[in-house]
């Protein structure tokens, strides 16, 4: 039983980690302030996570997991109709203010000389999603041209960037929408 209560006090601190790397970034958040935020000593983070670098990995793979997760949970749902209804659902996903991939982002822009490990964890993340949007892509039903999977995984970024120095998700359906009608992309 007290390994559960470590576990949940452990997720608790991820949780706390992942929220603050998002608000502050990587840098300006550091152990001192996700442990007083976690309501835990410092020296308990430190037992659950030997460093910073390690924390900032479990915070990665549980984004990147999550994600995964909700990704396929499109990928093989029947609730959408077409391939490019699933693409359209996998951009929102990942535009979005409470995006997971925010983080996994962040991470690219910010960690990689830092925190090469943990960068790479994150890379690794958007080379999966190509693979999965290349998938659907080449699946698309539509003789029209199909954008390319790199065109997409642009798309998101820029998207999200939008959406977050705009405070506003306006514009997300109406350019997702157009980048999918096989007239926009001639």
């Amino acid at each position: 039983m007290p390994h559960l209560e470590i576990s949940s006090k452990k997720l608790k601190v991820v949780q706390t980690a992942i929220r603050l790397f998002t608000t502050y970034g990587f840098q300006t958040a550091g152990v001192d302030l996700i442990a007083k935020e976690s309501k835990i000593p410092k020296g308990t983070l430190y037992n659950y996570f030997h460093s910073k670098e390690d924390l900032i990995e479990m915070c990665i793979v549980f984004q990147k997991s999550m994600l995964k997760e909700d990704v396929l949970s499109i990928v093989y749902s029947s609730r959408y109709r077409t391939s490019s209804d699933k693409l359209k659902e996998i951009v929102r996903l990942h535009v979005c203010f409470n995006s997971l991939y925010h983080l996994l982002l962040k991470a690219i822009f910010e960690i990689k000389l830092v925190y090469p490990q943990a960068y790479h964890l994150a890379v690794e993340y958007r080379k999966w999603l190509l693979r999965e949007i290349f998938d659907l892509i080449f699946s698309l039903e539509t003789c029209a041209i199909k954008p390319d999977a790199d065109m997409v995984l642009n798309l998101i970024d820029g998207l999200l960037l939008q959406v977050l120095s705009l405070n506003s998700l306006d514009e997300r359906d109406a350019v997702v929408e157009c980048f999918f009608k096989p007239t926009c992309l001639r």
